[in-house]
């Protein structure tokens, strides 16, 4: 009864939609039901006689109805139904090559349940009705002639973006349906909708088989590792490790770094609840110049199911090419010569300084021609970008034109260099700077008022980040290192710095006898580089109220300006 009256059946239509073949917009077929059905409404009510209750109404909404039918067949209703064509539409098979694949299962490993299915059940019917496209995806996606071949080697599974790749091909190519082989192990995040919403749009099914069981009992596996994409030699390095693990809640294990297979770092750790994320850093040399492939483990505990998820691999350049840095200082003092003397024997750091000792007068350290900074502060980019650092001491803000000072944004900027800020009288606010444009660049708000600087003596605290940061590491471990920055000399002097911007982190804090504590170093990306606030001009306590065979001033300030030019591209 149904298809004769509406000619399809229930299940075309429950697969179809409605579209209209005439030409003619869909709002003027709105418009003129409304008008219509106004003015029979209208006729009704003049000359409905001797008609009364409800009779009136019922003849009006019937006469509309049928105004309505008839404009609506004006407008030639269809319905369209997506069906895949032999030979003509492609199906695209997409197989999962993460490790997790890899696990054993019933006396073989899932992948090769997926390829034994593939091979036995679904190339033959599908490749005899379409043309059949065999991909497999990890952290990428790539077609793949002989699906035999694929091993589970890839260190993630990222469902989403293949889907979404499939479906931007779609565009372009005529994708009929997907066919996702999968053990749903995905950790990148699950599908976005913005994803499903493009397939849907293109009208793609998609057909999901899935194996393995929904978890494993006991399994640990690493989901990232974070290092730096460049270092440069003989760098201590950080690498943050994020990993989950079941069963193994409360027991110990080691993570593990190792330098083309040999072990340069490990570190025990205490596993923290089942299924929840947990992050660990470990620091390791990076040793001489070369590329290097860095494999970090997390030691198997007995009993678990896949161990091949239990490693990452990561490629770090260690660059033998000398970072130099150019330090400008408005004034003769014992920083300027204590962070010179630091880094003096770094093989891989040269600095370059500029020390104004007279209003019209400016000794040069480290340059490398007798023409480099004679006449000043660099006021062409080709000159300043050949810097791959900047620290600028106690010297004002109006020292530098408004074209230099636009050039030391752009360094950080658009150069990718490290840019320091440091304390001292005409310094930071003192110096006018919180009324410059460099105040932009800044991690801090500085407060607009003058007299922020204190030759008070002060403690340097470690604040949270600062514990598991490269530059204030001087103790391999978090817990050795807080307890070193307790017994450190107190610094000579301290500067009000503000408010943290967001995005920035605080990695040293100062407390003034009775005051709250005062941010001390703070750092954050800006732009392509980064930049920094060191708000006191008294580290060098930190050598001469020591032995002299102490080298935590040397190592601190070698750490902090390798961390301010180690990321910064080459010209």
């Amino acid at each position: 009864m149904f298809e004769f009256f509406f000619k399809y059946s229930p299940s075309a239509f429950a697969k179809g939609h409605f579209v209209f073949l005439a030409s003619w917009p869909v709002w003027v077929l709105t418009l003129l039901v409304i008008a219509a059905g106004v003015g029979l409404f209208l006729h009704v009510r003049r000359n409905h006689g001797l008609l009364t209750g409800i009779r009136p109404t019922v003849i009006w909404l019937l006469e509309t109805a049928l105004v309505a039918l008839i404009l609506l067949l004006l407008w030639h209703p269809a319905l369209s139904v997506a069906t895949l064509r032999p030979q003509q539409n492609v199906i695209t098979v997409l197989v999962d090559r993460s490790r997790s694949m890899g696990i054993s299962e019933h006396g073989s490993t899932r992948l090769s349940q997926a390829l034994a299915l593939w091979q036995d059940k679904l190339a033959q019917p599908l490749g005899s009705r379409f043309q059949v496209r065999v991909s497999a995806f990890g952290k990428d996606l790539n077609r793949v002639a002989d699906p035999s071949k694929i091993q589970p080697d890839s260190s993630a599974t990222h469902i989403n973006d293949a889907l979404n790749q499939i479906a931007s091909e779609a565009s372009s190519l005529p994708v009929g349906a997907i066919v996702l082989m999968s053990d749903g192990s995905d950790n990148s995040g699950g599908i976005d909708p913005e994803t499903v919403s493009h397939i849907r749009q293109q009208r793609i099914p998609v057909h999901t088989i899935g194996f393995g069981r929904e978890s494993l009992i006991n399994d640990i596996e690493i989901s990232d590792v974070t290092l730096p994409a460049r270092a440069l030699a003989n760098s201590r390095l950080n690498a943050q490790v994020t990993f989950h693990q079941v069963g193994h809640s409360g027991q110990k294990t080691r993570i593990s770094v190792r330098d083309s297979g040999k072990v340069v770092a490990s570190q025990e750790v205490t596993l923290k609840q089942d299924n929840n994320s947990q992050t660990e850093n470990i620091v390791f040399n990076a040793g001489a110049a070369g590329p290097r492939t860095v494999q970090v483990t997390v030691d198997p505990i007995g009993g678990e199911e896949n161990t091949a998820n239990n490693t990452l691999t990561r490629l770090v350049n260690v660059s033998a090419r000398k970072m130099r840095i150019l330090y400008v200082e408005g004034e003769p003092r014992w920083e300027y010569k204590f962070i010179r003397r630091a880094v003096e024997d770094d093989q891989n750091v040269e600095l370059v300084s500029m020390l104004r000792t007279t209003p019209n007068k400016i000794y040069r350290q480290g340059i490398a021609t007798p023409t480099e900074l004679e006449a000043g502060f660099p006021t062409k980019a080709e000159e300043l970008f050949a810097y791959d650092g900047l620290i600028i001491g106690s010297v004002e803000a109006n020292y530098f034109t408004p074209i230099q000072q636009e050039l030391i944004r752009q360094f950080a900027d658009r150069r990718g260099g490290g840019v320091l800020f440091l304390a001292g009288r005409f310094g930071l606010s003192d110096g006018g700077y919180a009324k410059s444009p460099l105040a932009e660049m800044m991690p801090v708000k500085l407060p607009a008022s003058e007299q922020t600087f204190h030759r008070d003596y002060s403690t340097a605290d470690l604040a949270p980040a600062g514990r598991d940061s490269l530059i204030c590491r001087l103790e391999e471990t978090p817990v050795k290192n807080a307890d070193r920055w307790k017994k450190m000399p107190q610094i000579a002097n301290y500067q009000v710095v503000g408010d943290v911007k967001p995005g920035a982190v605080t990695l040293m804090t100062v407390t003034p006898a009775g005051r709250r504590p005062e941010p001390l170093l703070v750092i954050q990306h800006y732009g392509r580089g980064r930049s920094a606030v060191f708000a006191t001009a008294g580290t060098w306590r930190w050598q001469m109220s020591q032995p002299k065979e102490d080298m935590t001033h040397e190592i601190f300030w070698r750490q902090f300006l390798r961390w301010l030019v180690q990321e910064t591209p080459g010209q």
